[in-house]
């Protein structure tokens, strides 16, 4: 089974709150025992969801410090789910690509190993042109109206006019701190796969995605070959940041040619 904080990570990555039964419903199984805060106040202000998550994950590292577990009468020996995307898949169910299915398949041995130790830490500027090409920045702020105002001239240049351009939202990795890690980079494309399964409720269906900036987490993180982002199982683009862009027409010259396709790529599966 996943890890209760890794399971409450990968929720917190999708944008879902998780929540612990209070009362022992009709025929279900009965709650762990523990100690509940008595209701506060109606006048008084309500914590913060952030706060609550942070306060339950102490509580249950407490309770594991307090009451070891009973060793059962014949040991067998410990069966750890593998430190791929099929932990995040037990989680997000069919949200995961086809083809991360098929990868998943393939021998554990086929792999690279993992390091263990602190977690990978980074920040990507997500949107999705409506809702179908995935842009990613590598930059803890997001982007200037000067950059945005490039990004909308640059898509209109190569002939990619969305209905509007989005808004960026930032994804920060880790989610929470504190939280063993085993394999530092497979759990945080974990998180990233887990992020961009819950905007599928707003309609985020990626066909394309492309990467302004050169980050080496984001590098490691994506592994592109050939044009293609195996992690998100989509045709896939790097170039210069934004921010490069704006101050140098030399860069912007030499982009131009890598944009001849998007105009055909954009209008081959517009929607009726």
């Amino acid at each position: 089974m996943t890890p209760e904080p890794q399971r409450l990570q990968y929720l917190e990555a999708m944008g879902l709150t998780a929540w612990v039964s209070r009362y022992r419903l009709p025929n279900a199984l009965p709650t762990p025992e523990c100690e509940w805060a008595p209701p506060e106040p109606e006048a008084a202000t309500p914590t913060p969801p952030g706060e609550r998550l942070h306060a339950l994950l102490d509580e249950a590292a407490q309770a594991q410090v307090a009451t070891p577990r009973e060793a059962p009468a014949e040991p067998e020996p410990p069966q750890r789910p593998p430190a791929g995307p099929g932990k995040a898949r037990a989680l997000l169910g069919d949200m995961v690509p086809a083809a991360e299915a098929e990868a998943d398949a393939k021998p554990a041995a086929a792999r690279p190993a993992q390091r263990a130790g602190e977690a990978l830490r980074f920040t990507l500027q997500v949107a999705c042109l409506d809702g179908r090409w995935l842009i990613l920045l590598p930059q803890e702020a997001a982007p200037g109206a000067t950059e945005v105002r490039l990004l909308r001239h640059l898509l209109q240049a190569a002939g990619v006019v969305p209905e509007q351009m989005p808004a960026f939202e930032a994804f920060r990795w880790p989610q929470l701190e504190g939280l063993p890690v085993e394999a530092p980079v497979e759990e945080a494309r974990e998180g990233l796969q887990a992020f961009l399964a819950g905007r599928q409720r707003r309609g985020w269906v990626p066909e394309r995605l492309l990467v302004f900036g050169d980050d080496a987490v984001l590098d490691e993180l994506l592994a592109l070959v050939d044009a293609h982002c195996p992690l998100l199982a989509l045709p896939a683009w790097q170039g210069p940041a934004l921010d490069e862009l704006a101050g140098s027409a030399a860069a912007k010259r030499a982009l131009w040619p890598q944009m001849a396709g998007w105009r055909q790529a954009w209008e081959a599966h517009a929607p009726d």
